[in-house]
């Protein structure tokens, strides 16, 4: 059994350094909600350093918000904001040698693509322009992975090492106490219960089938380290492996 853990990074956060070389798959920034050049190109360096796979983290314009506030755009903005993004990342991976291998959007814009087909399906649209073999990355069981597939995006389900998930598999909104998993032993068990038995306990004790590729925790958590380390030893006791996405990519 593999599982595929990856991060947020190229957020500004120091702990970048010591987290890329945890994952086996980093999703960084691409300069609208967060980053800068510098920032991307320093990311790209750590991944090439350590074998991580490189993947873009596109966001809402919204650096005052960290790309979570809501925005309404046309199909076309969408298409274009997808690209840009895309655009910007890829040349300085191509200058430092690398490639991308995936995208994960960001924020509000990966929660509206999970429950919005129109938003889903312009994204997908986005990616599948610009690079056809590049993996989708989306909340399982989500509009996310479908329109992936309906254009001919190969995807990968996420599983959320430290979100809370409501009865109807989206995640707990972040207004909402306790939506974030503080303590790592929990986060560490609810990962764990995803990869090992597909299924996670909801915010209301609800016992929910759900099949991950893929295992995201935040880059911009102040012990995302420590909790990675403690994961990756968990997993390593269950005799799960830490890979990219790779048999268990959706198509």
């Amino acid at each position: 059994m593999s599982i595929d853990l990856n991060a947020d990074v190229g957020e500004g956060m120091a702990s970048d350094a010591e987290l890329i070389p945890l994952v086996s798959s980093a999703n960084i920034a691409c300069g609208a909600h967060a980053g800068d050049a510098d920032t991307m190109r320093q990311a790209v360096k750590l991944c090439l350093q350590h074998g991580v796979r490189i993947g873009a983290h596109p966001g809402y314009v919204d650096p005052e918000n960290f790309g979570r506030e809501l925005h309404q755009l046309s199909d076309a903005d969408l298409r274009g904001l997808i690209h840009a993004q895309l655009e910007t990342l890829s040349a300085i991976v191509k200058a430092e040698g690398g490639s991308l291998s995936h995208v994960k959007p960001h924020g509000a814009l990966y929660n509206q693509s999970a429950e919005d087909p129109r938003i889903a399906t312009q994204i997908a649209y986005a990616i599948a322009a610009f690079d056809k073999k590049l993996v989708l990355i989306g909340l399982s069981g989500s509009h996310s992975l479908d329109c992936a597939r309906t254009v001919g995006l190969r995807s990968a389900a996420e599983g959320f090492v430290e979100r809370r998930y409501e009865d109807d598999g989206r995640l707990t909104p972040r207004s909402e106490p306790g939506a974030v998993i503080e303590s790592r032993d929990e986060a560490v068990a609810q990962a764990l219960a995803m990869t090992v038995h597909s299924r996670v306990q909801t915010r209301e004790g609800k016992i929910l089938p759900l099949l991950v590729d893929t295992l995201c925790l935040h880059g911009d958590r102040p012990d995302a380290a420590e909790l990675a380390r403690a994961l990756r030893a968990a997993l390593d006791k269950a005799g799960v492996r830490i890979e990219p996405p790779g048999r268990r990519e959706r198509t």
